[in-house]
């Protein structure tokens, strides 16, 4: 009612005199009678638009949206035509929103209001071919702020409709006029080619992509597409993006990149993207993280030091914010973890009491806590911390037994741990992730026979489970049995995942076994390049040894104990081979 009101006064005031009548002159009776009229029109007017905003709001939305129509065609008031749009939509009546939306272009076709909400109707009445002339009619009231967005939130709005092909060609249509615009032209090739991608034509998004470059290849959205189009493997894609980042790219687009990167496993990629990151803008804390926790996972514990530093020095100020007080928690929880792996047992409490404090109750923060005693030897109460852990839903219950098999895997008690794992596959059998650890387990305890079962399980349930195929792969070549199955398992996990160092250096593991050398001494040369992996290191230096290259070798293994000197394989493989460094 209140709404009817404002609008009804706004009328109101709209018709009255500029100036005020003289006091002293009467009107005519003509006059009187013009204003006998208007007074009856505004009252019923009133009565109307006061009768349809409470029939509104008693849930009769569709008749107080005609009775607010019919209140706009005899008023002329564009108010209240924006008000019968907006009653429709809010009864979910699409096709009456339609109608009202239609007679206020009618009524008023320059208004941008009208124009906006009638192509937004029709895009959501999944009526695209309608919507070219409206859209390209807003481009062209718009001034040139607002025509970047427009453009840029296009893909969003045409992002439900059913025919991306069509949706794309209308849009390309509409925005034609601003293509070899230099102050447009790179959004809106940027917009033609997102629109493009989303129809699933590649080499169309690839060629916007390098129009929208062309013009200017600092633009931060033609940077965001070129990385849309390497995550989808665009020909092409990854020169461009280059040329992109080579200049001065948006925080963003690195950021998203060094992700791209760390998802494919492209870690020595990732870590240099993010050390250009954080030198060039220092102050972006999330980068810092990052860094820091691909640093701790390639057993780099001063560098990951350093940028855990970096981050917690640029968050504590906002450990107020909780979500930062999480991220924070993580950060304390890989400083106790850097601190552990040194045996600065009571530095490494430090910091997890600081990561409790940040997240109190945190499960992850007691399962660090249960490694620490692990660590320290006493593992039975260790455990007992982690078996009293509260858990009342079956994921809380597995998070649990899953911890506990971490002990025992870190203590390796490899066998028992296999046995708890299983028991946490009991409660979602049909959780792939948790049996190929069972199968891992099993083969770390002897049990070879259980890991075949199980990785071939997996495999008759998820043909493209490239890990469980890599890893049974693996263990034929090492074992040197069924050498031409395991290369075939392992050249179908490598069309899965081609970029994964961990396949590739099977895909050389199972060359070698087979007799080839060459073949696998080039192979490693590529990967170890990439990712100084001690496991990795264990294999080429072997390789290199056989072929009587040992100060190369040498070499290898030394670089490899560098980066991981606790490790089995590299441990086992030197002291096989008789060679000490």
């Amino acid at each position: 009612m209140a709404a009817a009101m404002a609008m009804y006064a706004h009328a109101s005031w709209a018709q009255a005199p500029a100036e005020p009548e003289s006091p002293t002159a009467l009107p005519t009776e003509e006059e009187s009678s013009s204003s006998d009229d208007k007074a009856a029109v505004d009252a019923e007017l009133f009565y109307e638009l006061l009768v349809g905003e409470m029939t509104t709001g008693q849930g009769d939305a569709a008749s107080g949206y005609a009775l607010m129509l019919d209140a706009a065609r005899r008023s002329g008031q564009e108010q209240l035509y924006q008000r019968a749009t907006q009653i429709a939509l809010q009864s979910r009546s699409a096709e009456s929103a339609l109608i009202s939306a239609r007679a206020w272009k009618d009524a008023f076709p320059n208004s941008r209001d009208a124009n906006r909400y009638l192509l937004q109707i029709l895009v959501i009445l999944n009526r695209t071919a309608e919507t070219g002339g409206l859209l390209k009619q807003e481009l062209a009231l718009s001034n040139q702020r607002v025509k970047l967005l427009t453009l840029k939130a296009l893909p969003q709005v045409y992002g439900r409709v059913s025919d991306k092909a069509l949706a794309a060609k209308v849009v390309e249509t509409a925005v034609a006029g601003e293509l070899n615009n230099t102050a447009t032209g790179p959004t809106a090739w940027t917009t033609v080619g997102r629109m493009r991608l989303a129809a699933d034509n590649t080499a169309g998004a690839l060629d916007a992509a390098r129009k929208a470059m062309a013009l200017d290849p600092t633009d931060d959205g033609a940077g965001t597409l070129a990385l849309q189009l390497v995550d989808v493997g665009a020909p092409g894609a990854q020169s461009l993006l280059k040329t992109y980042l080579a200049g001065h790219p948006s925080p963003e687009v690195r950021m998203n990149y060094a992700r791209f990167l760390l998802q494919t496993a492209r870690n020595e990629e990732a870590r240099e993207q993010l050390n250009l990151l954080t030198k060039s803008n220092p102050e972006l804390a999330d980068a810092w993280l990052v860094r820091a926790s691909l640093d701790v996972r390639a057993k780099r514990p001063d560098d990951a030091d350093a940028a855990l530093q970096q981050y917690i020095k640029l968050s504590e100020p906002n450990i107020s914010n909780p979500t930062v007080a999480k991220a924070l928690s993580r950060a304390y929880m890989m400083a106790a973890q850097i601190e552990t792996d040194r045996r600065q047992y009571a530095k490494a409490q430090t910091w997890l009491a600081k990561a409790d404090k940040a997240a109190p109750g945190d499960f992850s923060v007691s399962v660090q806590q249960a490694s620490l005693l692990a660590k320290q030897g006493d593992l039975p109460k260790a455990r007992a911390l982690i078996q009293a852990l509260p858990a009342s839903s079956v994921d809380e219950q597995q998070r649990k037994l899953l911890a506990d098999a971490q002990l025992l895997k870190e203590a390796k008690q490899f066998d028992e741990a296999a046995k708890v794992t299983g028991k946490a596959v009991e409660l979602t059998p049909d959780d792939n992730d948790l049996l190929y650890e069972q199968a891992m387990l099993s083969e770390k305890a002897g049990n070879i026979a259980d890991m075949e079962r199980l990785l071939r399980q997996i495999i008759d349930r998820q043909p493209d489970y490239h890990h469980a195929r890599n890893a049974l792969g693996y263990s034929l070549a090492d074992r040197g049995v069924h050498l031409e199955e395991a290369k075939s398992l392992i050249d179908s996990a490598l069309k899965l995942a081609p970029e994964d160092p961990f396949i590739l250096d099977s895909k050389a593991w199972v060359e070698f076994r087979l007799g080839n050398k060459q073949e696998s001494a080039q192979l490693f040369e590529k990967i170890f390049a990439r990712q100084q992996d001690a496991e990795i290191a264990a294999h080429y230096g072997e390789v290199l040894w056989s072929m009587g290259e040992h100060d190369k070798a040498r070499q290898i293994w030394r670089k490899g104990r560098e980066s991981e000197p606790d490790n089995e394989t590299l441990n086992e493989t030197l002291k096989r081979l008789g060679v000490k460094l």
